[in-house]
């Protein structure tokens, strides 16, 4: 991959006078977001294939080494737990965009809203009545099962009634062309950092292309979750003061949070920097203690306060969640939204668009074996060479079997693992995942691709980033996208007409 050479072009780059060009790739069977079946541009592609075949021997990478050395001038990285070369890593980036038509994307746009509504009745009602529950929709076992469900907040009332004001929803797009729901993130989603930086970067290689091809701005995100945090005070008369709360720099999107607290103005603090007295939360600075009034959390629910949850974390603030219990504070995503994270929760979400809504779901969800049932457990463990195994409360690629690319160790080693907990494991069809071309020394390649869109809810209207976080499989062949298993992204294009609102 390209960006394995990258300290040659950091260090003053390369000679390289190939040109790169669409003429002799190949989508092969798979579904490519840029060229059909027949080798064609697809709808909205062609100005980026002409602009990207006209360009002079060497250009393509020169321009592709620029974008690197700009992300790793700003420092563009992630940490990777456990890693004995070193934690901290660049963000592998690819110079091609995914380009998505406007058809696309109004139909994940009105898909993403229907199921973040859903998703936020389903939170609220399992903290509280369980009419889902006694309706036998959703199986009581599951909710008494799920290791991310918190009795702690059962009765609580956040801010205008919402528990998840900003999600992460992953989509793929299988053989045939269907936009499917891979997995939903309403705990603390990650990445919009890199959809920032990768359209900051993107716009100085090809700004002619941004107008030509009508592509929708992501540069107002910043600003929208800030007055979003900000309409979630309770105090009237003066600005809120909202902060993002952070672990800390060894956490693994600590780049995002300060990056997020840079663009909103606001103070990026970790849990010692903040104090509860008399039910408020008060915020260290050099001026004395100053109130706060929202909390964008970047912190898991077991270490936000040690009263309530682990007492031996020491990166939460000792009395925040009675704090947040008197309407003293606000704190965005609410405690306690990582029960509907759970990947055996997951299942029934179109049952719950039909239960709260009276819909039937827009974006489908990928069809899903639940291990805790004997027939699919009985089927999953005859074809786990066809199938990729998912433990329910793991993410980042981790806890997971691609059966087709697996050994017969690995799957062996599965399977001993989903006999000892089947409730732990969830199975799906291994699908055909778009691609899209990538640069790979000298030529194109296909890379199999996911989009991470983001969502910002505020009771009343949904705003979902026209593009999100592309995530892009950098060794040939493999599904699995994640950074931390060596993955990379691209910028996402929306084309189309421009939205004002």
């Amino acid at each position: 991959m390209n960006f394995a050479t990258q300290s040659q072009s950091i260090n003053g780059g390369t000679t390289d006078n190939s040109a790169p060009n669409f003429s002799n790739y190949s989508p092969e069977s798979f579904y490519d977001e840029i060229m059909d079946e027949k080798g064609e541009p697809r709808q909205g592609t062609g100005l980026l294939v002409h602009k990207i075949n006209d360009l002079p021997p060497g250009e393509l990478i020169r321009r592709q080494e620029a974008a690197e050395r700009s992300l790793f001038r700003m420092g563009i990285t992630f940490n990777v737990y456990g890693d004995s070369a070193g934690t901290e890593k660049i963000f592998p980036f690819d110079i091609i965009p995914r380009i998505v038509s406007a058809q696309d994307w109004d139909l994940i746009e009105r898909g993403l809203a229907q199921r973040i509504r859903a998703l936020n009745l389903f939170i609220a009602d399992i903290y509280s009545e369980q009419r889902i529950i006694k309706e036998n929709i959703v199986p009581e076992f599951l909710l008494q099962t799920c290791k991310a469900i918190r009795p702690q907040c059962a009765g609580l009332k956040p801010p205008r009634g919402v528990w998840c004001h900003i999600t992460g929803t992953d989509l793929v797009r299988g053989g045939d062309g269907t936009i499917y729901v891979l997995e939903d993130n309403l705990r603390c989603p990650s990445g919009v950092s890199y959809v920032l930086q990768n359209r900051f970067v993107m716009k100085r290689s090809f700004p002619s292309l941004f107008d030509m091809c009508h592509v929708r701005p992501v540069d107002d995100y910043p600003s929208r979750l800030l007055r979003l945090l900000q309409s979630l005070s309770v105090r009237s008369g003066t600005e809120p003061t909202v902060v993002v709360l952070t672990p800390g720099v060894f956490n693994s999107a600590y780049y995002e949070h300060t990056f997020l607290a840079q663009q909103m103005g606001v103070e990026l603090v970790e849990g010692r920097d903040l104090t509860v007295r008399d039910g408020f939360v008060f915020m260290r600075s050099t001026h004395g203690f100053k109130k706060v009034d929202v909390i964008y959390r970047r912190i898991d629910d077991d270490f936000l306060d040690p009263l309530h949850f682990r007492p031996d974390s020491l990166l939460g603030v000792p009395g925040l969640i009675d704090a947040y219990r008197k309407g003293n504070v606000a704190l965005a995503n609410a405690p306690g939204t990582g029960v509907a994270d759970d990947k055996a929760i997951y299942a029934f979400v179109p049952d719950m668009i039909r239960f709260y809504l009276s819909e039937e779901t827009i974006l489908p969800n990928v069809p899903t074996h639940l291990c805790y049932r004997p027939d699919d457990l009985s089927y999953v463990l005859s074809n786990l060479d066809k199938l990729v195994v998912k433990a329910v409360g793991e993410s980042g690629g981790y806890g997971m079997l691609v059966g087709p690319q697996a050994t017969q160790e690995v799957r062996e080693e599965f399977r001993h693992k989903i006999q000892e907990n089947p409730r732990n494991y969830i199975a799906q069809p291994t699908l055909s995942l778009s691609r899209v071309p990538t640069l790979v020394g000298d030529h194109f390649e296909g890379r199999h691709v996911d989009l991470r869109p983001y969502i910002l809810y505020d009771g009343d209207s949904v705003f979902v980033l026209p593009g999100g976080l592309t995530r892009v499989a950098l060794k040939k062949g493999s599904l699995v996208v994640n950074s931390s298993q060596g993955g990379g992204s691209k910028d996402t294009w929306v084309i189309g007409s421009r939205r004002t609102n």
